[in-house]
């Protein structure tokens, strides 16, 4: 049967399912040149031109294939053809050799929700299409996700105060291939979307035989949406658990009171505990369940010693249990006068625009041990030595702190600057984990 394509009517019913938007919306929509992401930019185009919004496209470059400043280039032209706002956003500095699709996800992420900050635009269009969402939920499954993994992507969810929407997430390929036919554009194909290296690329090929024995996209799909909707309604449950039996500290550790942790359902404070380790150790996604399941039944049979999981250590603390961040995870990033970091994916760091390095690039660390033992020197000799003490052994080294070329400039969790032109320098540190303890919604729509 051939596919139509997707109707203004059609969008704009999509569209509303994500809502609500603001009078006159902007929204900045990622687009690669691919099929998928130019058919969401041209629907979003005519949905805002009609609601008298405003859409900016952006286009990633992350400079791993020799054509893909081209390709950008290219993206830039046709934006502009059809008066379309345009920017492309580069990936710069070294390349990881190992994981770089991970990598290079993660950036492009960054490099999104930087420049919609920038802009002060609130939503961020993504054009995940239902094949995606199968792919997502069989990868998912492979690797042992419990509910939250295999509920796979959502139509729309928040991060770092943005939304992201999916309009396009129930909808075939083949029905965006014939909406920019039936419009006569072209598109672009990445390369890497055929490349057997990647586990996606694998499963995508196996699609077609998995639909003959009944498992097609669409089913595939809605068991996703069917997983979502139990999601979501545990998740208030883990949000009153969390709120009985956790507590978080400013510096990025928190505290765990196991009488009121395990006096609920296993469902529940597994959940609830994956929630605590993503916020300590900043982390995109909850640990693989049988690992998170290990963790928990040692946390029930009663803690002697420290465990780790998901870039977090867990100890004993007095009755209760202590979650910091894993030491020696953490590497110091650079950062520019007036620059925005979010460091170690638990750490947001704003510099003030006024803060030309003057003894050289700043960064932004973990504290480590002879940084502490060189802090809680310095504090004890001016009287703060009680700042120091509150803070356990264990989270001491991945404290975040500011160095210069001089050396340490400033230890923000604990109000520690080495002169007042530190102070000035920096305009703002907080504890803004990726994932926190409590999340929006899972949505389904």
């Amino acid at each position: 049967m051939t596919a139509l394509p997707v109707s203004a009517e059609a969008f704009a019913s999509r569209m509303a399912a994500l809502g609500p938007f603001e009078p006159k919306p902007q929204v900045a929509a990622a687009v690669s040149g691919g099929p998928d992401s130019l058919a969401l930019t041209f629907l979003l185009k005519d949905w805002l031109e009609a609601r008298g919004g405003r859409l900016i496209a952006l286009t990633v470059d992350h400079g791993l294939r020799p054509g893909a400043a081209a390709e950008a280039a290219w993206v830039g032209r046709l934006m502009q053809a059809h008066g379309i706002a345009h920017e492309i956003l580069r990936w710069e500095g070294p390349k990881p050799a190992a994981s770089r699709q991970a990598a290079a996800r993660a950036a492009r992420y960054g490099l999104l929700l930087a420049a919609c900050e920038a802009r002060g635009i609130f939503h961020l269009a993504l054009a995940h299409h239902l094949e995606d969402q199968a792919e997502t939920f069989l990868l998912r499954l492979g690797r042992g996700s419990g509910l939250d993994g295999l509920a796979a992507m959502a139509p729309v969810s928040e991060t770092s105060g943005l939304r992201l929407l999916r309009p396009l997430l129930t909808l075939p390929k083949a029905q965006l291939l014939a909406t920019l036919e039936a419009r006569g554009l072209e598109w672009v194909e990445d390369p890497s979307n055929d490349d057997r290296a990647y586990a996606r690329v694998r499963l995508r090929r196996l699609l077609p035989e998995l639909a003959g024995e009944g498992m097609t996209p669409a089913r595939l799909g809605s068991a996703s949406q069917h997983l979502g909707r139990a999601r979501a309604a545990l998740e208030g449950d883990v949000a009153a658990v969390l709120a009985r039996a956790a507590r978080p500290d400013p510096a990025g550790f928190l505290d765990l009171d196991p009488a009121a942790f395990f006096g609920v359902s296993p469902e529940v404070s597994l959940r609830a505990l994956a929630r605590c380790l993503m916020a300590v150790g900043g982390a995109d996604y909850t640990p693989r369940l049988e690992r998170l399941e290990r963790l928990h039944a040692c946390l029930r049979s009663g803690l002697a010693k420290g465990v780790t999981l998901g870039g977090c250590r867990v100890v004993p603390r007095g009755a209760g249990w202590l979650v910091v961040r894993e030491p020696g995870r953490t590497v110091a990033e650079a950062l520019p006068p007036g620059g925005r970091l979010l460091w170690d994916g638990r750490f947001e760091v704003v510099l003030s625009r006024g803060s030309a390095a003057e003894n050289g690039e700043m960064t932004v660390g973990p504290l480590g041990t002879a940084g502490w033992r060189a802090l809680a020197e310095a504090l004890e000799k001016a009287g703060a030595g009680a700042r120091a003490a509150r803070i356990p052994a264990p989270a001491r080294a991945g404290l975040p702190a500011l160095r210069d070329a001089v050396g340490l400039m400033a230890v923000p969790p604990l109000a520690y600057f080495r002169d007042r032109g530190a102070a000035k320098r920096l305009k703002e540190c907080r504890f803004a984990p990726t994932n926190g303890l409590t999340s929006a919604a899972f949505t389904v729509v």
